[in-house]
């Protein structure tokens, strides 16, 4: 997942990769943001929408299917995480046949709130 172009070109990295529950971590790059300090809302969301795909991943039997999208995803922005990493946690709150639903936040490294956002992906 991490190998596609777009997301080597941010260089993403797990910290955490359970079933049903995964962190990334994007590391802080002036060129990801507006102003050299705060990221542009379309690589929060970028990122939440690869951990939100990562949750729903990693519990997934491949014998029911690889085709996947994103399906639907909200964002709500209530902070930034100025000059400091993006921490993303996401986990799946339920699986309905090819629908898989996940909430994600996104953190600075303390925890400070960045975003929020809901997604529902399909797999099939």
């Amino acid at each position: 997942m991490l190998a596609t172009p777009f997301l080597a070109g941010l260089g993403l990295r797990f910290e955490r990769f359970e079933p049903d529950d995964v962190v990334l971590r994007l590391a802080f790059r002036p060129e990801l943001t507006n102003d050299g300090q705060r990221y542009h809302g379309g690589v929060v969301a970028a990122v939440m929408d690869t951990a939100g795909a990562a949750a729903a991943w990693s519990n997934h039997d491949p014998a029911r299917g690889t085709r996947a999208a994103t399906v639907a995803m909200t964002v709500q922005y209530v902070g930034s995480a100025a000059g400091q990493d993006l921490v993303c946690a996401a986990r799946t709150i339920r699986r309905v046949r090819e629908l898989i639903f996940t909430e994600i936040h996104a953190t600075d490294p303390g925890g400070n709130p960045v975003a929020h956002g809901v997604q529902t992906y399909r797999i099939a």
